[in-house]
């Protein structure tokens, strides 16, 4: 008799909401919308969020196949929260940014590639995203902040765009920043940050399988205040690590100094990896607040994808690693 093991990644299909369940929801919304239903039930705003995916060129491509390696051990977050419940430090250093992020303009929206490459490039996201197998993974999120949420992101493995970087041999650092426009991004005005927001892989992370370009959300393109049209998903990491709205990738033989390092590097450190036994100098991390049950849950560590990335630092005895 063969016995499945389950791994620490893997959840019975009758305890994550279906994809089918969450999709409806989509035409459910278009339905009512055409009855002149949806002004009675929720806000203006409620509305454009539902909707924002009729004004992107790229949901047509949504929904994309699900990828079965990558799954979870607990419900998936309502999307109404991962959506309204946002870090986003270019509209606001609170969570209520959702609004203020819908003044962000996602096309036409041009991709850098740099640095040491064989050849660099400019890209536009509609024409990156036709040259990626696109899928959907769903991920533990983890922030410094000691919440968590489970999310079903669309996109395509970070690996496929090195592999369109082609990248020469020297590159050691993969470092990638937000777009910057004190125009529509009130944040950006505070001088006191180092805008744009930069972050880092070493090459190896940035080509495990695990790092991943998010493009969508929930079945649709993902929204502005998630990060769109183009952000970074390391689930082993904590959240801050996971740039939004990418508009350069450089590839470097130097390792970056990242935003939060910057400003803190006793607090924010490059690595981040998630680890219940390093707090953060002002809170501890051994647990962490699901934000869509409200419930303690015990920190993991690498946030429970040791499986996959823990060889990448298995010579590394460093406690930073998870700072």
């Amino acid at each position: 008799m063969l016995i499945k093991i389950p791994k620490g990644w893997e959840l019975p299909e009758s305890m994550v909401t279906s994809e089918s369940n969450y999709l409806n929801r989509r035409s459910i919304l278009q339905g009512m919308a055409s009855a002149g239903l949806i002004a009675s039930i929720g806000s203006a705003a409620t509305f454009r969020h539902a909707f924002a995916d009729t004004m992107d060129p790229s949901a047509k491509l949504y929904p994309v196949p699900r990828n079965d390696r990558y799954t979870v051990e607990r419900p998936l977050t309502p999307e109404k929260i991962a959506t309204t419940y946002n870090n986003f430090y270019e509209f606001g250093s609170h969570k209520e940014i959702s609004e203020a992020a819908q003044a962000l303009k996602i096309r036409p929206w041009t991709v850098k590639i740099d640095g040491m490459v064989e050849k660099e490039m400019e890209i536009g996201i509609d024409d990156l995203l036709a040259k990626m197998p696109l899928e959907e993974r769903y991920y533990r999120h983890r922030c410094v902040e000691a919440w968590s949420m489970v999310v079903p992101w669309s996109g395509f493995a970070l690996k496929e765009l090195v592999k369109l970087a082609a990248p020469t041999s020297g590159a050691k650092y993969l470092v990638m920043q937000t777009f910057e426009d004190k125009s529509v991004a009130p944040g950006q005005k505070q001088f006191w940050y180092p805008w744009p927001y930069t972050e880092g892989l070493t090459m190896e992370e940035a080509t495990n399988d695990l790092a991943f370009m998010v493009t969508g959300l929930y079945g649709k393109p993902v929204p502005k205040q998630n990060g769109a049209p183009l952000r970074l998903a390391t689930p082993w990491k904590y959240g801050f690590k996971q740039v939004k709205s990418i508009v350069r990738f450089t590839f470097t033989d130097k390792r970056p100094i990242t935003f939060w390092e910057k400003l803190n590097s006793d607090e924010y450190g490059f690595w981040a990896n998630i680890n219940p036994e390093v707090n953060h100098p002002r809170w501890s991390q051994a647990t962490e607040r699901d934000i869509g049950t409200g419930e303690r849950l015990p920190t993991v560590i690498y946030n429970g994808y040791g499986e996959f990335v823990a060889d990448i630092y298995k010579d590394m005895k460093d406690q930073k690693l998870f700072m």
